[in-house]
């Protein structure tokens, strides 16, 4: 009898906790909206049953409609799961391999990409494909406005462009696009069109009322339309206007979801090889943090699976807690709250008290306090090239990586800092480098990037038109008036651009980084933004090399200067004002063609790189000549031999200069009709004064 008794009281006590935390979660539920807002679909599993199930608000707010087991509504990217689980599950069957290149199935895109890349490598973001969508907004035509728009476009765009953000496998940079490509992927091993085949797919999985989107102008019973104020109060209808899907714009039902949740829960239970494998890391991959459309990680200081999602006003997430034995499922069409705060806030509900583990690495014990705060202070970049800024203001060390507003540091000690908006984030400045601990014990080491003064003749060699053949877009970099800005088609107005040190420029948030060749020359700018990396723009205009030296009163400048009869031409040194008015001048040359490419400052004077036919060997010779200050020849020289070598720049070297520039080789001397000539870059090495000490031959131009 006590025994029975015993077992009751702890059954109520069992009951009577459960009824207290559904309460908890409608008094969440509740607080987020009106029953007149656009709805909030909530669902709890736990031990593998359905213990709670909400439908807040209303559906259609033009005809009251509310919200209810039978509403549908967009999860956006929490969609990846599901074609990542249709990709797996044709593994099992093996209709393809995870290790599979992509081109195998999609044989138009990407090749002059010589490394394979693979299924596995877009299932986990770590292709280096990048993101259509942002491909879209660098060309101004986002693709919220393209209507139509549908995975054969964004494909088209992915096959226009000529190399991937980075080399499949060596880092970790969400795409969309990957998730497009793979619904190809599936309709080529399956044999079927992707929408017939997901239909069948999501019926085997008991989810009668989810498919993906088609026609956005087909009429999806029962749906959940999606609403935004814009921060002034007023509801209004976020226009959807495109027919894109697998990487999201999956409709379906909490009920349906919850049936999922529960099947996965079950899995082990019911042995189902397919959703166990879909909850664990991709085999064989670089990444253990995401996998079939799922990411991997602690949450709330627990072992989780979980994804979230937005698209307009849709948004959803999903979170798996597979020791408890608990998912929560939160979807909305009501951009004013968001999913995953809310899906949080309900989990830590059922979740025990847990302290996180603070685990730092040992390094964070090594932070030197003999350091400067001036000295802190700079550019860091990160392994992956991630540039960020340490900067003062109002006695303030901030934290600034892009255009993103600056995070506040707080300082614990002479070198080390904590992120105002989390305290157990470290930051410890060492000599040239800082180290972000986080307290699991990862950490993420900055190199400090030494300053680089930008003179006026950097300012000018951006100035430029930039085209880009993958985008079919065109920039331009003007400086006028002591200001540097940049133009493209779309934007009402040029804008100014910050210039972060001399190989990295800003505007908005678009990272351009300035490729040069081996003569020093802006030749194109990689832009970055978002999930877009290392974009090529290559320069169309103003190729020029350094033909002016900026000085405390003034400039100098080479150029070259043709006879009246134009047979030949001179080079022209000249020390001019501010203004421009010349202070003095000075020639070089000999009878026949001389010309200059650029100048280069030296502690006693100047030394000026071009190319000859009045002096040397051959046709054309590299042509190089020091003056004093004034102008006054030292002495010249010529490098080269029968066929033409042009000089273009230079550099100071411990022992002398490096000469830079090209040098032909022919087949034939006399065949000229026949013989075949290659041009390549060549270094001269030369002391100072002008005697050649080694040269070297480099890659062949095309």
């Amino acid at each position: 009898m006590k025994k029975t008794i015993a077992l009751l009281a702890f059954l109520v006590s069992i009951s009577t906790y459960t009824q207290e935390q559904l309460r908890k979660i409608d008094s969440i539920v509740n607080s987020k909206l009106s029953d007149n807002d656009p709805s909030l679909f909530v669902g709890v599993v736990k031990d593998g049953k359905i213990i709670y199930e909400n439908y807040k608000g209303l559906a259609s707010l033009q005809h009251k409609v509310k919200a209810d087991a039978n509403s549908r509504s967009n999860i956006a990217s929490t969609a990846k799961q599901f074609t990542a689980l249709m990709v797996l599950d044709l593994t099992l069957k093996e209709k393809l391999s995870l290790e599979d290149d992509i081109r195998k199935y999609l044989p138009k895109l990407y090749p002059n990409v010589r490394e394979k890349i693979k299924i596995r490598h877009l299932l986990n973001h770590t292709s280096g494909v990048r993101d259509f969508y942002d491909l879209m907004s660098i060309q101004q035509e986002p693709w919220w406005r393209r209507e139509g728009l549908d995975n054969n476009d964004a494909i088209e765009l992915l096959e226009k462009q000529e190399d991937l953000a980075f080399k499949p496998g060596s880092r970790y940079m969400y795409s969309n696009s990957g998730y497009t490509l793979l619904t190809k992927i599936i309709e080529v091993a399956s044999g079927e069109d992707f929408h017939d085949y997901s239909e069948k797919f999501f019926k085997n999985l008991g989810m009668d009322n989810t498919t993906f989107l088609k026609n956005y102008m087909a009429v999806i019973p029962n749906q959940a339309l999606p609403y935004s104020d814009w921060g002034d109060g007023v509801w209004q209808q976020y226009p959807m206007i495109t027919n894109l899907y697998g990487d999201g714009f999956l409709f379906t039902s909490l009920k349906d979801q919850l049936t999922f949740e529960q099947a996965v829960q079950n899995a082990k239970f019911n042995n189902n090889r397919l959703l166990i494998e879909s909850q664990q890391p991709i085999p064989n991959s670089e990444i253990t943090t995401y996998g079939f459309g799922l990411e991997l990680g602690d949450r709330l200081n627990f072992r989780s699976v979980h994804h979230s999602g937005g698209t307009g006003s849709y948004h959803s997430q999903t979170i798996r807690f597979p020791e408890e034995k608990l998912s929560v499922f939160v979807m909305s069409n009501n951009s004013r709250i968001w999913s995953g705060g809310i899906a949080d806030e309900i989990a830590k509900l059922f979740l025990p008290k847990k302290e996180a583990v603070i685990a730092y690495d040992q390094r964070l014990k090594e932070v030197s306090n003999d350091i400067a705060t001036s000295e802190i202070l700079g550019q860091y970049l990160s392994p992956g090239n991630y540039l960020i800024r340490i900067e003062e203001k109002d006695k303030k060390i901030t934290w600034r990586n892009g255009n993103n507003n600056p995070i506040e540091l707080k300082k614990e000690e002479q070198n080390l800092y904590s992120i105002s908006y989390d305290s157990k984030i470290k930051i410890g400045f060492y000599k040239n480098k800082l180290i972000l601990f986080y307290p699991s014990g990862k950490l993420r080491i900055y190199s400090k990037i030494p300053k680089q003064d930008v003179t006026l003749a950097d300012l000018e060699s951006y100035v430029g038109q930039y085209y880009s053949r993958e985008l079919d877009v065109e920039f331009s970099i003007n400086y006028k008036s002591e200001k540097l800005s940049i133009s493209l088609h779309g934007w009402d107005e040029a804008q100014h651009l910050e210039v972060l040190n001399r190989n990295e420029l800003l505007v908005f948030d678009y990272i351009l980084k300035i490729e040069r060749d081996q003569f020093n020359r802006v030749t194109g700018i990689l832009l970055t933004t978002n999930r877009v990396l290392n974009n090529k723009f290559i320069k169309k205009t103003n190729l020029k090399f350094q033909p002016k030296i900026e000085t405390d009163n003034g400039s100098i400048n080479v150029t070259t200067i043709g006879s009246r009869d134009g047979n030949s031409s001179q080079i022209l040194l000249t020390k001019n004002y501010p203004n421009g008015n010349e202070i003095w001048s000075q020639q070089f040359g000999g009878k026949s063609y001389d010309k200059a490419s650029s100048i280069l400052a030296t502690d006693d004077g100047y030394l000026i790189i071009g190319s000859t036919s009045s002096y040397g060997k051959g046709n054309y010779d590299m042509f190089v000549i020091k003056t004093d200050k004034k102008g006054n020849k030292i002495w010249q020289n010529t490098y080269g031999d029968f066929y033409n070598e042009y000089g273009y720049s230079a550099e100071k070297v411990e022992n002398g200069y490096i000469i830079k520039g090209t040098i032909q080789n022919c087949s034939s001397n006399t065949d000229v009709f026949n013989r075949t000539c290659t041009t390549n870059v060549w270094f001269v090495s030369i002391d100072e004064n002008g005697k050649e000490l080694s040269n070297k031959i480099l890659e062949e131009i095309k």
